[in-house]
């Protein structure tokens, strides 16, 4: 892989991690303000937050092969 492609890559990566991160945090935010109207579903969606934004720290972190 050329150097150029290897920064649009890790570009990418970081890119989309930020957004799953931001993502993340947000249907957190919205899942633990609204637990109430949730009810049942509060576990569920607080999980699925979790998921979303483990998701976007491993990618901000994870070195892409070189």
């Amino acid at each position: 892989m050329s150097e150029q492609d290897t920064f649009w890559i890790k570009l990418g990566q970081r890119g989309f991690g930020l957004l799953l991160l931001v993502i993340g945090v947000v249907m957190l935010y919205f899942t633990l303000t609204s637990l109430t109207e949730l009810a049942a579903f509060s576990g569920f969606f607080g999980f699925l937050s979790v998921i979303v934004l483990v998701l976007g720290i491993v990618l901000l972190i994870a070195k892409p092969p070189e």
